[in-house]
């Protein structure tokens, strides 16, 4: 007999929201693992003693989470989905006939907020991941991404004239005769970029009106476009992030390098773990930061720049002198140092009266009869690099990087909010995405928390192990023998195989 439906809504009806959010439930388990109640404390300073009570801190902080675990970085669109989510609405603390705050008010507050608060709650997860034993610690993978900013090419300006239309702009406040001042200051007025008046703007010539910390950058094969830069580090036992940060992104990545490692170990140092290997690209290679890993004595798995050469043909190198000599027995002396894409560089050269009476000045001179060679203001730590890359586990360590910060940067992207910032200035930009890495590594810590982790017990094992317990133990000694341990990986494997014959 067939069925039909009919439905009549009820006027009364006895409804308890926790009855109905399954104990598996994602938020369900998150509200019981996080503790917002620093909240009160530490945002107390931004509000006074009288006038209308604001959004509760522990709602907001809550929502803005909420928005990058469903990938919605609309405050609209944030609120509207948790109205009809019944174990969102359990999460945030609302009962159905309970009005959520409106969305305006999450824009005002996250502007209100400082970058502290945000932090707070990124340590605390990470903290947690760390108990966990999500995070070894000793090894982390550095590498960044172009996040596009909430502004347009269309709405760039001259900096001149921006700077002119601000001056304007006080000279409109300060007179009292508004009509004549704008008459007389028409010229002044910011205007947009349009076709064929700039052949090239960049960021020294134009800025953006609408987000002056906004920088032009572009990727090979693609359009230029404002940007931020996201540098974010990560640990290669279970890719969690120990770090992130948003920079101008006409910083390059060695610009940068310094201060994403001496944050992360702090992060690290604070739950008192210590890093002892740093992996990232070739962008990453300076003077500046090979010097930082060897003064906080950790090795670094760099590959050296492209203008890098290990041996140059026909010219021996001089360290006590710090110069080159040719096969003609002519010195390069040292004579300036250069800045290319923030990286410091060593011109040696040739005199004219040594070149000139030399058979082979034709085809190793410029037009001007000078010798030149470039090289790194830290030829040294460049060599020890090169042959730290050059060998087997140097090519391993490079392979590992690629698999565990590269993913880490697709899913923040694609699937954490982290694609565009809609907020306005490099401090918004910040905590945006700090708050994306608060969501990734809260998904890494519940799988941790929910995983029902098989516990062994090697030394009093007597019935025979069955074919599941084999690969468990593989797998288990395997990992953390990888990940942190010095040892060879095969050393846990042996001790499996004593184990089972």
């Amino acid at each position: 007999m067939q069925g039909k439906k009919k439905f009549q809504e009820k006027l009364f009806m006895q409804f308890q929201l926790s009855d109905h959010i399954p104990e598996d439930n994602f938020y369900r388990g998150l509200k019981s693992t996080l503790d917002f109640s620093y909240l009160y404390r530490s945002t107390q300073k931004y509000y006074g003693k009288e006038g209308q009570k604001s959004i509760d801190p522990v709602v907001f902080m809550k929502l803005m989470l909420v928005g990058y675990l469903e990938n919605q970085v609309s405050d609209r669109r944030i609120i509207a989905s948790s109205r009809m989510r019944l174990d969102i609405l359990y999460f945030l603390g609302y009962d159905l006939d309970e009005e959520l705050p409106w969305h305006s008010t999450l824009s005002r507050t996250r502007q209100l907020y400082g970058e502290g608060q945000f932090l707070e709650l990124f340590k605390q997860v990470l903290k947690q991941c760390i108990d966990k034993g999500l995070v070894c610690g000793k090894r982390q993978a550095v590498d960044s991404a172009f996040v596009k900013a909430n502004a347009a090419m269309s709405g760039m300006v001259e900096r001149e004239i921006l700077a002119d239309a601000g001056i304007y702009t006080e000279e409109l406040k300060s007179t009292e005769e508004q009509d004549s001042s704008a008459a007389g200051s028409k010229d002044k007025k910011p205007q947009k970029i349009q076709a064929g008046t700039v052949s090239k703007p960049t960021n020294k010539t134009h800025v953006s009106k609408s987000d002056p910390d906004a920088r032009m950058s572009v990727k090979p094969g693609k359009v230029t476009r404002l940007n931020y830069v996201s540098q974010v580090s990560v640990d290669t036992a279970s890719h969690v992030i120990t770090h992130i940060q948003a920079f101008h992104a006409d910083k390059g990545d060695s610009q940068c390098f310094r201060q994403v490692l001496e944050t992360t170990i702090e992060n690290l140092a604070e739950n008192g773990l210590i890093v002892s290997e740093v992996l990232a690209d070739t962008a990453y290679s300076s003077g500046d930061g090979l010097e930082a890993l060897a003064a906080k004595d950790i090795i670094g798995y760099i590959p050296n720049p492209s203008g890098y050469r290990a041996e140059r043909q026909g010219f021996t190198y001089e360290k006590e002198h710090d110069r080159y000599r040719c096969a003609q027995g002519a010195y390069l002396t040292l004579r300036r140092i250069r800045t290319d894409r923030g990286r410091p560089l060593k011109i040696y050269r040739s005199s004219v009266k040594d070149c000139k009476q030399c058979p082979l000045a034709k085809s190793c001179t410029d037009p001007n009869g000078i010798k030149s060679i470039e090289d790194s203001i830290s030829k040294a730590l460049n060599d020890q690099m090169h042959q730290r890359m050059q060998s087997r586990r140097g090519r391993r360590m490079a392979r590992l990087r690629s698999s565990t910060v590269e993913p880490v940067l697709g899913t923040l992207i694609n699937f954490t909010g982290m694609k565009q910032v809609y907020t306005k200035g490099i401090q918004l930009a910040n905590k945006a995405m700090i708050m994306a890495a608060i969501a990734y590594n809260l998904k890494k810590l519940m799988k941790a928390v929910t995983r029902k982790v098989l516990k062994i017990n090697y030394g009093q094992l007597k019935l025979p192990i069955n074919g599941f317990s084999c690969i468990y133990i593989l797998i288990h000694s395997l990992i953390s023998t990888y990940h942190c341990n010095n040892n060879n990986i095969f050393t846990n494997s042996k001790r499996l195989n004593n184990l089972l014959t």
